[in-house]
């Protein structure tokens, strides 16, 4: 019954995450968690090749009795989403590797992939969410139309004057183990030892992605792929909830019989 239980809360975790996953299928640069579980200890009764006193022989593979399952962790997937074109000269997306990054109030870098940016009161260019980015940009107030190339080079066009001005550089922030990521909600991440130190470099070049305007990276969530892991799960917990209740009746018989 116990390791019956283990294995209901398993899945009870993982459609937990299933149901995060569908929730955020339409949010921009979302990228879907997965559900990685190991099993738990085992009663070891006899060890394999144990001495057998019956024959004199080794037991070729012992007797080990497993104990249940529980979830270890959950991973963050980073494939790529798909691009839908929006026509806003403020909307991007990242083609490849790597994370915008912005500045938080407490003064700490987060990073993100949602390319949803706007121009705050003081033209500074800033996420969803009002956080500015990491390299500070600002555009002029007579800025009558904003170019970003895919090598992140941010450019302007100031009145009537038809030569473009540049004004900033996004970079692109790479790690080593983004799955070791701390989510924060608000399409955020945060640093970890597990993710490693961050890496900026300029888009286009090395290990960093393509800026391309005028799009946004929807979230990598596969709706059918989720829907069969869910049938699969709630099979599953169905299927210990059945062992559940054949250990009670096994129980309920001992009990009558001992009477």
């Amino acid at each position: 019954m116990w390791i019956s239980k283990t294995g209901v809360q398993a899945q009870d975790q993982k459609l937990q995450t299933i149901a995060n996953n569908l929730a955020n299928a339409n949010t921009v640069g979302f990228k879907r968690d997965r559900v990685v579980f190991e099993d738990l200890f085992y009663t070891v009764e006899q060890q394999p090749g144990a001495q057998r006193a019956d024959n004199n022989t080794l037991a070729p593979s012992g007797v080990q009795l497993g104990n249940g399952v529980h979830m270890v962790g959950t991973q963050k997937v980073f494939s790529q989403g798909v691009l839908q074109t929006t026509g806003r000269d403020m909307d991007i997306s990242v083609m490849g590797n790597g994370f915008l990054t912005v500045r938080q109030p407490d003064g700490t870098n987060a990073y993100t992939r949602a390319g949803q940016l706007q121009v705050d009161a003081n033209g500074i260019l800033i996420n969803a969410q009002g956080l500015p980015l990491v390299p500070q940009i600002t555009v002029p107030a007579n800025a009558t139309a904003i170019t970003i190339g895919e090598d992140g080079t941010v450019s302007v066009k100031v009145a009537d004057n038809v030569a473009l001005q540049q004004i900033g550089q996004l970079t692109l922030t790479s790690f080593i183990n983004p799955t070791g990521l701390l989510a924060l909600g608000e399409n955020l991440y945060a640093e970890t030892p597990s993710s490693g130190t961050p890496t900026e470099g300029v888009p286009g070049t090395a290990q960093w992605g393509k800026i391309k305007q005028g799009t946004l990276e929807g979230s990598n969530v596969q709706v059918v792929e989720e829907m069969v892991d869910m049938i699969a799960a709630q099979r599953t917990y169905e299927m210990n909830t059945k062992v559940l209740s054949a250990a009670d009746n096994m129980l309920q018989y001992l009990s009558q019989a001992a009477r």
